[in-house]
């Protein structure tokens, strides 16, 4: 698997790329034994940059690279670009090779033999794949993994323009045909966006069985139950769906940090063998510790497990508070692994340059809201801050703290429990108002516009520090289980807030030992670390005047970022 940290095509860089004379590009390797570089170019002339890893539903071996066995299944494929020609071709289908794949992936792919450039993201957007489509003021079609400056509008004009001049791709697989001669190529016809195909296809669409109680509702849950159990891990006889959750969770947790899925490399070097290979982006809340308590179970005894939590107001931020408590109860709970708490202190008014490269990170996002928390990200994901060892008077009185920079590759965020468990306070507005059909519909709304309101913004802003985030919550077996449940076994939104909301993942943590982070209440990261209410302060003069001026919506001034 590769990150592109830096992935840009033109069709101009696709002739380059069949007559070998385009520089390679940046790339991080984080599966197979062997390092690799992209694009990946055969000897018929198809060429292939992919971002992403393959998790399942094509076979891999162990000492696999993915985009390599992506490359060979692809050659196969037919050539048809229609679905409608599909049966008079030999090979499987192109949406159909790449909706079979379980796990975030964005992908550029020349079919050198029908001249057809294909293209796109997962279904739900896990990795980044920006576009600009041709205009009248701009005739370039591009593809890139960032959004940088356009080099067609002049200089002064960028910092205006930029956001403008990019969108996010949105979540799907499209293909075109490019014709002409060696020397310039163009678009034919009209850009195809294909349908997805397998059972992905009823996934996206989000849809839940029962919403809306109408009968006893602990019948249905545990017919359910017991409809689950054959196709996970055994449970007993009184299991929860709370049980098949976490079943589903500690799959989707082994996939993404077992040996199989991070590159090996052979080496005595001492070093390599004892470092870190997974951390948390952690507050301590509920998602996180979630997440670090299933690792533990998933990661080799001799592995440390960095928990990275970032603050904006030190010791006082609320997600510090709790990133601390939670410390405790992991190590009550695994006391014979080495949790390392790395704090990551930061403060506004010392980050004007950093702040600047993150503007240009997060496009085409453009509000506060974006900025600060794909700030925080990219924060946390640099890992640089210092140890948290424990209750000391020293490291009380802000001595003797050991500095560390956290060198894991892979991070485990949480995005995508919110909105599939109703975390978020609009959940609970719209239940308020439009009761269980209402808040149905609020969360697929969520689940369905993720990928833009989030996902890319948050893999530019990890990746960018050469860190892949994954996501367990938005692995597909765990977003069918959730959804194979009744609403009301997700959320109780007539219990307050820290018990109804998320109600089934704090019943997972419960499971899992953790009952004092079963109670937290939802905080988001730009609330948790304070960097909004630093925020407030510095744009708009006070939290009160960003409040009349709906700053989370609000969009920056991008010249004065």
């Amino acid at each position: 698997m590769l990150v592109i940290e830096k992935l840009f095509l033109t069709l101009q860089d696709m002739k380059e790329l069949r007559e070998n004379t385009l520089s390679p590009l940046l790339c991080m390797t984080l599966r197979g034994t062997n390092p690799l570089t992209q694009p990946l170019v055969d000897a018929s002339g198809n060429v292939l940059v992919y971002n992403g890893e393959i998790f399942d539903g094509i076979h891999m071996s162990s000492d696999n690279n993915d985009t390599e066995v992506l490359l060979q299944h692809l050659v196969n494929c037919c050539l048809c670009q229609s679905h409608d020609n599909v049966s008079s071709c030999h090979g499987e289908p192109i949406p159909s090779l790449l909706s079979s794949i379980k796990g975030p992936w964005s992908v550029i792919y020349w079919q050198n033999s029908s001249r057809t450039l294909w293209f796109g993201r997962d279904a739900f957007g896990r990795r980044s794949l920006v576009v600009h489509w041709p205009t009248s003021a701009d005739s370039l079609f591009v593809l890139s993994s960032v959004s940088p400056p356009s080099s067609t509008i002049p200089e002064v004009e960028n910092k205006a323009s930029t956001i403008n001049f990019w969108e996010e791709l949105p979540c799907g697989v499209y293909s075109i045909r490019i014709d002409g001669s060696k020397a310039e190529a163009c678009l034919s016809g009209k850009i195809r966006k294909h349908e997805w195909m397998n059972s992905l296809k009823d996934l996206i669409q989000w849809d839940r069985c029962l919403v809306e109680p109408k009968h006893d509702k602990s019948d249905s849950s545990n017919s359910l139950v017991s409809s689950l159990v054959p196709e996970l891990l055994p449970f007993p006889a009184n299991a929860t769906p709370a049980h098949v959750v976490l079943a589903a969770l500690k799959k989707s947790i082994a996939r993404r940090t077992t040996k199989h899925t991070i590159f090996k490399v052979a080496t005595d070097d001492d070093k390599l063998q004892k470092s870190v290979p997974v951390a948390v982006l952690y507050s301590g809340g509920l998602d996180s510790m979630i997440l670090a308590a299933i690792l533990h179970g998933c990661l080799d005894a001799s592995y440390d497990i960095d928990l990275l939590n970032v603050s904006f107001e030190g010791d006082a931020a609320p997600d510090r508070i709790t990133a601390r408590t939670g410390l405790k109860e992991l190590k009550r709970i695994a006391p014979l692994r080495r949790w390392r708490l790395v704090e990551i202190d930061a403060n506004l008014s010392n980050l004007t340059v950093e702040m600047k490269h993150v503007t240009s990170l997060i496009n085409p996002a453009n509000t506060y809201m974006d900025l600060n928390i794909g700030l925080a990200l990219w924060l946390a994901a640099g890992g640089d801050g210092c140890v948290y060892e424990g209750e000391t008077d020293a490291q009380q009185n802000g001595r003797d703290r050991i500095k560390y920079k956290s060198e894991a590759r892979i991070l485990l965020v949480g995005s995508g429990a919110d909105e599939q468990c109703a975390g978020y306070g609009r959940h609970r507005t719209k239940y308020r108002s439009s009761g269980w059909l209402g808040l149905h519909d609020e969360m697929k709304l969520d689940m369905q516009r993720i990928w833009k309101r989030n996902l890319g913004r948050d893999d530019r802003c990890i990746a960018d520090n050469g860190k892949e985030a994954r996501f367990p919550f938005l692995d597909e077996d765990v977003i069918k289980v959730l959804l194979d449940f009744p609403l009301w076994e997700i959320a109780d939104l007539d219990q307050p807030s820290g018990t109804g909301d998320k109600k089934i993942l704090r019943e997972v943590a419960r499971l899992l030992g953790l009952h004092d982070a079963a109670s937290h209440p939802k905080r988001a990261i730009q609330f948790g670390s304070r960097i909004a209410q630093e925020s407030n302060r510095r744009n708009f003069g006070s939290n009160r005047a960003a409040n009349q001026a709906s700053a989370g919506s609000a969009i920056f001034n991008k010249a004065s970022s």
